[in-house]
C-alpha cells in the first residue's frame, strides 16, 4: 500500500469503483482490484469478507457519495426548486452518455447475482427518489412548480424515466435519449 492513502478500506472502495465502473462487476477480478489499489489480498479481506461484501459496500459508498453531490445541487442558495432539480437533470449529461453512473452500469447484471447488492441498489435509488419528491413538494412550496398533485408517482416516474433514457444512451452512445427524457421532463413538469 502506497504510504499517501490513510483511509485504506476507502482507498480500495475508489480504486475497484474506477475499474468497475469501465467493466463491470463479474468482469474484474479481486486480484486487478488489489493491483490498482496497490494493497495485499490480506489487506482486502480485513476490510470485505468477501467480492460481493466488497460490492455491496461499493453500492453503498457510491450511492452516499451521489446523494452528497445531489443535495449540493437541489440545495443551491437563492435558487428556486424547478431550477434546482433542471440542474440535476443537466447533471445527466455530464455523466459521459450515464456511462460512470454505478446504478446504471450494475443494476441489471448484479440484481439477479446478488441479493445485498441488489438491496443496496435499490435502497440507493429509493433515497435519491425520496429526494426527488422532496425538491417536487419545495418546487409547489416556493410556485416553481404547479402541477404536482403525487410528488412520490412523480419522482419515481421521472427517476424511471432517466435511468432509461441513461441505458439506452450507452447503448446508442449518443445523448438522443437523455434529449427526450429532457423533453419530457419539462412536459410533465410544465416548465
Amino acid at each position: 500500500m502506497k504510504a499517501e492513502y490513510t483511509d485504506v478500506r476507502q482507498h480500495i472502495l475508489d480504486q475497484g469503483k474506477a475499474i468497475i465502473t469501465r467493466k463491470g462487476f463479474a468482469g474484474v477480478g479481486l486480484n486487478e482490484i488489489l493491483t490498482a489499489a496497490d494493497v495485499p489480498k490480506g489487506s482486502f479481506y480485513h476490510y470485505f469478507k468477501s467480492k460481493e461484501l466488497f460490492g455491496e459496500a461499493l453500492l453503498e459508498d457510491y450511492v452516499h457519495q451521489y446523494l452528497a453531490e445531489m443535495d449540493t445541487t437541489l440545495a443551491r442558495p437563492g435558487q428556486n426548486a424547478a431550477r434546482s432539480l433542471m440542474d440535476y437533470w443537466t447533471g445527466w449529461f455530464a455523466e459521459d452518455c450515464g456511462c460512470r453512473c454505478l446504478v446504471v452500469k450494475l443494476s441489471s447484471e448484479v440484481a439477479d447475482m446478488s441479493e445485498p447488492m441488489r438491496v443496496a441498489l435499490l435502497d440507493g435509488t429509493s433515497r435519491i427518489i425520496a429526494r426527488i419528491a422532496l425538491t417536487l413538494e419545495q418546487g409547489v412550496a416556493d410556485g416553481s412548480l404547479t402541477s404536482i398533485t403525487d410528488s412520490a408517482h412523480t419522482a419515481q416516474t421521472l427517476y424511471q424515466l432517466w435511468l432509461g433514457a441513461a441505458m439506452l444512451t450507452k447503448l446508442r452512445r449518443d445523448p438522443s435519449a437523455l434529449q427526450s427524457a429532457w423533453q419530457a421532463t419539462l412536459a410533465l413538469l410544465k416548465l
